[in-house]
This record gives C-alpha cells, sequence and structure tokens, in this order.
C-alpha cells in the first residue's frame, strides 16, 4: 500500500498567515468526510527571526539556522512535501533545496508561472525583504515578464499595512492599500501579486476581484495537488491561469 502524502508546512511567519493557509487547504479539498482531506504537520515557530530584518542587514539574525531546524523536523516526521507560506522566507529557498530530501514547492515561482501566459507587466506587492531581494523581479525576467513594485512612499505605507496593521491584528487602512494598487495600474500593470501572506487576508477579508492573485491561493492549490488530491473552490479566472500553467510546465 502506498504511503498517503504528508504535507509539511514551515510556518508561523505569521501565525495568522499559517493559519489562514492551513484554511485554504481545507476549503479547497475535494472532500466529503474528514479523511478525504489532506494529512498536514505544521511547524509554527512564530520565534523565527524576521526575515525582512535580515534580508536589509545581514548583522541581525539569521533565520536560516531556525528554518532548516525544523525543515529537518517536518521531515523526519514524515513530510513527503514541503509547503512554506511565506514569501519573504523564499529568499532561503535554495539553501533549503539543497538539504532537503523532499519537494519544497516555490510559491513565488508557481506564482508568476501561473500569469506568464496572459499577462506581461505585473505589479506585486511585497515586504521590503521580498522587494529588496528581487524574488519576485528575477522570476519575472526569467519568464520575460516585466515587473513593477510600489515607489518609495507607496512602498512605505505598505509595509505600515503589514507590520503595524495587519500583524498586529488592526484594521486595514483600505484607502491607503487601494491608493498603492492604483499607482501601479497607472503604470501599466496589467495583474497585482500579493506576495506577502499578510496580504492574503485582505484578500480574504474584503474580497479583492481577480485583478489580484494571491500567491497564498496559487501556494494552497499546489499543495493540494502536490499530495494526489482534486483542487476545488477558486474562481474560473484562477483556473484558467492554472491550466496555462500546467499546458506549459506539464
Amino acid at each position: 500500500m502506498n504511503k498517503k502524502p504528508l504535507l509539511g508546512v514551515l510556518g508561523g511567519m505569521g501565525p495568522l498567515a499559517t493559519l489562514y493557509f492551513y484554511e485554504l487547504l481545507i476549503k479547497h479539498t475535494q472532500a466529503v468526510k474528514d479523511e478525504d482531506h489532506l494529512d498536514v504537520i505544521i511547524s509554527g515557530r512564530a520565534s523565527t527571526p524576521d526575515r525582512t530584518a535580515y534580508i536589509l542587514d545581514n548583522k541581525q539574525t539569521n533565520p536560516l539556522e531556525v528554518l532548516t531546524r525544523d525543515l529537518a523536523n517536518l521531515i523526519d516526521y514524515g513530510a513527503t512535501c514541503i509547503a512554506i507560506p511565506c514569501n519573504t522566507s523564499h529568499f532561503f529557498y535554495d539553501e533549503l533545496r539543497k538539504i532537503s530530501t523532499v519537494p519544497i514547492l516555490n510559491m513565488v515561482e508557481d506564482t508568476v508561472g501561473m500569469l506568464s501566459q496572459r499577462y506581461k507587466h505585473i505589479g506585486v506587492l511585497a515586504t521590503d525583504g521580498t522587494v529588496q531581494s528581487k524574488l519576485y523581479q528575477k522570476a519575472c525576467e526569467r519568464l520575460g515578464i516585466e515587473c513593477s513594485v510600489p515607489e518609495k512612499e507607496n512602498q512605505k505605507k505598505l509595509m505600515q499595512i503589514i507590520y503595524d496593521q495587519i500583524k498586529q491584528g488592526k484594521k486595514t487602512d483600505l484607502k491607503s492599500f487601494f491608493r498603492i494598487t492604483e499607482e501601479l495600474a497607472r503604470r501599466g500593470c496589467e495583474r497585482v501579486i500579493l506576495g506577502c501572506t499578510e496580504l492574503s487576508l485582505i484578500k480574504r477579508d474584503e474580497k479583492l476581484d481577480d485583478f489580484f492573485l494571491d500567491s497564498m491561493e496559487v501556494l494552497a492549490y499546489h499543495s493540494i495537488i502536490a499530495c494526489g488530491r482534486v483542487p476545488v473552490g477558486f474562481s474560473e479566472e484562477f483556473y484558467l491561469l492554472a491550466a496555462d500553467f500546467e499546458r506549459k510546465y506539464a
């Protein structure tokens, strides 16, 4: 008998985002009873050193040691594949992949890949760490897509939304959020990626439309497929993008 896949989640960055990721897995897995859902083991280490702080100043504590230890623990427990519901942590993706004995999903590459067949200019909303490490910019460049991020003042406002509002459980300043996205639209962005898992909570709570592609939804979709299950309940537009991705990378 084949062993049932076990998804390992390297989480806690932040806690609400990890909680929402698990909610997405449950919501979007085709199931009629408990046993139909994914088997999941979650490492929710909220004390993982801040990823953006280290990327911006490598004199700060490097989170890689903690990420490496938790990755090993997930694999020792029996994880057959790994999801990391934190975009900024993908700065360490290559180093983690080198030491992992199981596949690690890449939410950055997969999110850009889903847009690569239909769009030539996308915007990205993300932390300073993700922006300055050029995770999304490099992924777009590899696929021949133009990538824009908010201008300096708007990026500062976005960080306030992420760190001073969402991470603290406070109400989001939606006027500022939409001013930031409108700037990207004026600059020619055809779609905007929510490239920070805290921003996924805005999409959930405010029912953002398909102009926004949520990297967390992309990770959940590919996690469900990686575990051999059928993803359900995404928007029609999302499924069209997913079909493009599967045709290109099959």
